[in-house]
């Protein structure tokens, strides 16, 4: 049966404004291997739909994972029931969805090899060479392997006639060793994130070669000294060091839902007000931030978002000035925009759909510059590699993060390893403080696959990146 056609017709008939329905099947693989014992394996599939009602400027939304006509039939009702109910709550004269139309289309995350259809043993075995080349060295005591896969198939219609046929997938593989010694112990990872690509894309990462890599930075970091008192120092962040700083300070303050006060849970609201569009200087001038959610490899990237809008790329910051939004069709209108960004989308099949994160990058510098050089024009600096601990005020505004890998740079050189850093900035001084990025043949993207949002939480994905870039004047010291 066509229970696409079914909803959307029961919803017609009852009066619906509009109304959509996704069916989805979401199949999620953990594996979690420790000093060559592997402690969980899972390998977990949700089933079913949720149907949205707009109906007077409100929404309902119902989900099921019984698929009869009658069940289809019953879910919308409860959706059109919710939506009524809604609409009692006196929020003026409701909402208002922005224009979009139709779509019948498909799309398919590019992959050769599909992970779930790699042995479990597969994996296991390679996982195990992994940590064992990190335990071979003495002082590292604990060695961790975390691999995780993810693809959701998505069947979508809604009542503008829209037919969609989404499958995306990504795959994230993380390796940790922690060295012990004179008293501390310290961690080294490396990751790039959820990557939206085949088993082939592991394959290639030659994840062993990474291993002894890891292992002697992280013995390296524990025998490291630190910084003394806090000062304003040079920094310079690796991109994905500022994939973290970006998701935080950009990504998040940029949400349309968060600016408007809707969303304040997790993460608070945003200092970054409609007022200030188009005048606001949040960057300096080579800073150019661009929401991309048609950007290969991004985990953001499905050709739709849960509203049927078509993926698209624009500026959020454009030359240092606040530029625009993330949003979707019901956000969208509140600052009398015409057209949604389609930044909505939901986790599971039972989640409703929010004004989430696009696929967000700095754009790499126009001029030519390497690591190498950029380094060698800073005198007195840090450097950060790699995502450690951070906090942020509910207004995005005040901040302070660590990092996962840290050098001390003096006239033009790395000279010694350090541990235990910390910088702290606010939000348009930070930005503001970049003077120099290097070009694109350094830039790189990573995937955050955690971030959280919403009641009841939801647990959303995008891709982030840049090239190694510089900040004067930063509050930077040790700490404990």
């Amino acid at each position: 049966m066509d229970f696409l056609t079914l909803a959307m017709d029961t919803a017609k008939s009852l009066g619906a404004d509009y109304a959509d329905i996704r069916i989805q099947k979401s199949s999620t693989e953990m594996i979690y291997l420790r000093n060559l014992s592997l402690k969980n394996t899972s390998l977990n599939e949700l089933y079913g739909y949720g149907i949205r009602v707009f109906k007077n400027g409100a929404w309902g939304f119902a989900h099921n994972n019984v698929f009869t006509a009658d069940a289809v039939n019953e879910t919308v009702k409860k959706a059109f029931a919710i939506a009524l109910e809604s609409r009692r709550v006196k929020y003026e004269d409701g909402l208002v969805l922005a224009h979009e139309r139709g779509y019948i289309d498909s799309y398919k995350t590019p992959y050769c090899l599909d992970p779930f259809d790699v042995p479990l043993g597969e994996k296991v075995e390679m996982m195990m060479e992994v940590n064992k080349t990190m335990l071979n060295f003495a002082e590292i005591k604990l060695a961790v392997f975390m691999l995780e896969c993810r693809k959701d198939e998505k069947f979508f219609a809604s009542t503008l006639g829209s037919r969609l046929d989404i499958q995306t997938l990504y795959i994230e593989p993380t390796i940790t060793a922690t060295a012990i010694a004179e008293g501390d112990s310290q961690s080294r990872t490396y990751s790039h994130g959820g990557q939206a690509k085949g088993w082939e894309w592991v394959q290639g990462l030659k994840l062993t070669d990474r291993a002894v890599q890891v292992a002697e930075e992280a013995i390296m970091k524990v025998h490291a000294g630190s910084l003394g008192a806090e000062e304003r120092k040079t920094i310079l962040l690796d991109p994905n060091h500022m994939a973290l700083t970006m998701h935080e300070s950009v990504g998040h303050p940029t949400e349309l839902d968060r600016v408007l006060g809707w969303e304040a849970d997790f993460a608070g609201i945003s200092f970054a007000t409609p007022e200030k569009l188009g005048n606001f200087q949040y960057g300096s001038e080579i800073v150019n931030f661009v929401a991309n959610n048609t950007l290969e490899g991004g985990l953001a990237t499905a050709g739709y978002d849960d509203d049927g809008v078509p993926n698209q790329k624009w500026y959020i910051i454009k030359d240092g000035i606040l530029n625009e939004y993330g949003n979707t069709r019901a956000t969208a209108p509140l600052i009398d925009l015409k057209m949604s960004r389609g930044c909505n989308r939901a986790t599971n099949y039972f989640d409703f759909p929010i004004n989430r994160i696009p696929n967000l990058y700095l754009e790499p510098g126009k001029e030519p510059l390497t690591p190498q050089e950029l380094i060698a024009d800073t005198e007195d600096g840090v450097y950060i590699e790699g995502r450690g601990s951070f906090s942020i005020d509910q207004h995005r505004v005040n901040f302070q993060f660590g990092g996962d890998m840290f050098w001390e740079i003096k006239n033009g050189k790395k000279v010694r390893p350090l541990k235990k850093i910390l910088y702290k900035s606010n939000n348009p001084e930070f930005w503001n403080s970049v003077d120099a990025i290097c070009d694109d043949r350094f830039f790189q993207t990573f995937g955050v696959t955690n971030c959280g949002k919403g009641q009841p939480g939801q647990r959303g994905r995008m891709t982030h990146g840049g090239a190694l870039a510089r900040f004067r004047k930063i509050r930077v010291g040790g700490s404990q």
